[in-house]
């Protein structure tokens, strides 16, 4: 007679009758313990949990490692423009630009320029990023700000209007590239708030701006929600260009009077520069997981309305 509980965890092997083949089966794990405590001495599944927290942690280092390199090389980058890179332009292409703008055009004229510009480079493809610019360095925050948000809004209004001749065209491009068209589609689903907000964020992640301006209508996006989402999502971008605009124009002063910024001069402009880059990034990349999120959500809706 053998005893059950010594017996435990020990292999049994039943030779069948049949010469053919043996059959080897285990014994079920003692009372009290599961067959996971057996397999690993009781730390199975909390094994899994501790490596995947490992892991997790090891993502934070390293997602905030990447961080603090980018910060410290933006910081090189920026001294080494101000120190080296700046001077040497401003003194062999901006000054020379800039005396040839202000003895052409006066400064309603420049005004007039930089609107049309921003309006109308977008319709034909051409990036107006250095109208911003010019904005920035001639009018400042608050001037160049209206001029360049009055001539966005001639600029994607154009194409949106332009586009619904070419509706049936674009439509068809959208169809046939559904993947990639899905992220613009979320623009005409739901109500105004909706739409805003997906315009909106449209706008801030780095979606191809003069794409979106024409293919926009054939989302069935309303223009109001369109046009106040677009106003919106380009005040990062537009903020950027004008301190770019402001900087170029502080360097060139600086070259043209051949004096040396200050040291906390220095130091402001290039934490300023660094900020609004950081800030830019920031706001992209949560732009970007909104949009993810609204897509799946979307996505999810579909499937239940399918089943």
């Amino acid at each position: 007679m053998t005893d059950d509980h010594n017996n435990a965890g020990i292999t049994q092997i039943k030779v069948d009758p049949k010469p053919d083949y043996v059959i080897v089966t285990s014994p079920p794990p003692p009372q009290g313990l599961t067959e996971n405590e057996t397999d690993g001495g009781g730390l199975g599944p909390s094994c899994g949990v501790v490596a995947d927290e490992v892991i997790s942690i090891w993502w934070s280092f390293w997602w905030w490692g990447k961080f603090v390199f980018l910060v410290l090389f933006l910081g090189l980058l920026g001294v080494s423009f101000f120190l080296w890179i700046g001077p040497y332009l401003m003194e062999k292409e901006v000054i020379p630009i800039l005396n040839w703008e202000t003895t052409t055009f006066s400064k309603p004229m420049l005004a007039f320029l930089i609107f049309a510009s921003v309006a109308i480079f977008p319709s034909i493809f051409i990036p107006s990023t250095p109208s911003m610019w010019v904005a920035g360095m001639s009018f400042g925050y608050l001037l160049g700000f209206l001029l360049i948000i009055c001539g966005v809004s001639i600029g994607v209004s154009l194409p949106y209007f332009f586009g619904s001749l070419l509706y049936p065209r674009i439509k068809r491009w959208l169809e046939k590239y559904p993947k990639k068209a899905s992220i613009i589609r979320l623009a005409g689903e739901g109500d105004w708030y909706d739409q805003f907000r997906a315009v909106t964020l449209l706008r801030i992640s780095p979606f191809p701006y003069v794409i979106y301006n024409y293919c926009a209508v054939a989302t069935d996006v309303k223009f109001v929600p369109y046009l106040f989402g677009t106003l919106v999502g380009i005040v990062p971008e537009v903020f950027v260009a004008i301190y770019t605009g402001i900087m170029i124009r502080t360097l060139a002063d600086a070259s043209k009077e051949e004096r040396s910024l200050a040291p906390l001069q220095i130091v402001f402009t290039v934490c300023g520069f660094i900020l609004t880059i950081v800030t830019t990034i920031i706001v992209t990349v949560y732009a970007k997981k909104r949009l993810s999120e609204l897509q799946k959500a979307e996505e999810e809706q579909q499937l239940l309305l399918l089943e």
